[in-house]
């Protein structure tokens, strides 16, 4: 293109100077005949004839340049349209098709920087979601997996590709306990078991349902809190080394100073305060030994005694202790502990009357599955954050004012000595789910 600083002559000067080039030519040329060509318009129908092909020239050489100039700009608008910015018009006149292709090339400048600020912001995000630790699953409408990360890959197909998949099909390339987290609906956390008593995975599991250029899609996030649990298990000790010497020393101190005046009122010959002073001795040593007791429950549950349970016999003894629904019945007696199951159902049944959940939507819903018997109990409370999720069966944590935090933990210790695992999700339309699997 022309450098613009040389003198500008647009399009309609420069046909209206062809046009005067050409009257002036045709009106010497008939002056020219008229001499030698009788009468005048022959002269000049003449000249005229005579002109055309040097017109004809001289139109070619005007528009040629510019049908050139068009050719290119559609083949660099269907480049533009490609996403191929690197092509740029170039034009030798000064005129207003000169303005076209300067604007022309400052678009294709501005669409080529804003490519690369956005092609280096893709392959920014592309490595950044590659390499999180979390595993990411993208799936369309029909199921398919239409993308997984290197630690969805490694965690579902052992590095493999995964895109393309059907959910069915990826459900029986994962581990019991992930397909029925994936397979159940919700948000959760689950634990894979592992033949390491010490190497157990924990994950917690989140789905987001959104649309893609105007489809369903969904997107679901694995990530490992094992690590994260460990950092907790700590300061769990920690908290339960102070609870414990704190309760100790309420108990005590109290015990002592109570037996220093029992001592002095005996001394003093004052027998008739000394019933006094050993109730309240013997009060403060019983509150001590239920607290003990219960810990000590907690940290070594009695092995359970597996047997056949009648479960509408059982069914029924629970609702004499709390308000529920009850939903299915197994066709086969199923075989726990039934003093274990009990309580650890009972604390479930709880804590979902504790949620603020209205009493009839509290339920206890049962189903039989291959091998195996599920337990849910469902509540339709505010559910759980996802920090009170990836914590709430870590012994001695509790988010209520004055709890033990022994309810969730010892549920789980229950349901693990019978080799079951139990898993805590947040319903779609609000509440919680806890479902226990035990294998029969």
């Amino acid at each position: 293109m022309k450098d613009s600083r040389r003198p500008r002559l647009g399009l309609r000067l420069r046909y209206a100077l062809v046009a005067l080039v050409y009257g002036m030519a045709v009106a010497a040329l008939t002056l020219t005949l008229d001499t030698v060509i009788d009468p005048s318009w022959l002269a000049a129908a003449a000249a005229v004839a005579a002109s055309l092909l040097p017109l004809w020239l001289l139109i070619g050489r005007e528009v040629d340049p510019m049908r050139s100039l068009f050719r290119a700009l559609a083949g660099t608008v269907t480049s533009y349209r490609d996403g191929d910015f690197a092509f740029g018009l170039h034009w030798t006149r000064n005129d207003e098709l000169a303005d076209l292709v300067r604007a022309h090339n400052a678009l294709g400048d501005t669409l080529r920087e804003q490519r690369l600020t956005l092609a280096q912001r893709e392959l920014l995000l592309d490595t950044m979601v590659q390499n999180t630790p979390v595993a990411m699953l993208l799936f369309d409408a029909a199921g398919h997996v239409i993308y997984g990360n290197l630690a969805a890959r490694k965690l579902l197909h052992d590095g493999r590709r995964i895109e393309g998949l059907h959910r069915d099909a990826l459900l029986l390339l994962a581990v019991p306990a992930l397909a029925d987290a994936l397979r159940r609906g919700g948000d959760g956390l689950f634990t894979v078991e592992s033949d390491k008593p010490d190497d157990e995975q924990v994950f917690h599991l989140s789905r987001r349902a959104f649309r893609l250029n105007g489809r369903p899609h969904e997107l679901v996030l694995l990530r490992g809190l094992s690590q994260e649990l460990r950092r907790q298990e700590v300061q769990t000790w920690k908290k339960v080394i102070r609870l414990i010497s704190h309760e100790l020393n309420n108990s005590l101190a109290p015990i002592a100073s109570m037996a220093h005046s029992g001592a002095e009122l005996t001394r003093r010959g004052q027998h008739d305060k000394l019933p006094t002073v050993f109730a309240a001795i013997e009060e403060r040593a019983r509150h001590l030994d239920t607290f003990i007791r219960g810990y000590a429950q907690f940290a070594k549950p009695p092995a359970p005694r597996i047997e056949a349970i009648d479960w509408p016999a059982f069914v029924e003894r629970l609702h004499a202790a709390a308000r529920f629904v009850s939903q299915g019945e197994p066709t086969h007696r199923p075989k726990f502990d039934a003093m274990q199951m009990a309580q650890a159902l009972l604390n479930l049944l709880k804590n979902a009357h504790e949620s603020g959940s209205a009493p009839d939507a509290v339920e206890l819903v049962v189903r039989e599955l291959p091998n195996a018997l599920r337990i849910e109990v469902l509540d339709r409370g505010p559910g759980m954050n996802d920090d009170v999720l990836a914590q709430a069966l870590l012994p001695f944590y509790s988010t209520k004012r004055g709890g033990t935090g022994l309810g969730l933990a010892l549920t789980r210790e229950i349901v693990e000595a019978h080799s079951g695992h139990i898993a805590l999700a947040n319903r779609e339309a609000g509440g919680l789910q806890v479902t226990i699997t035990l294998p029969q």
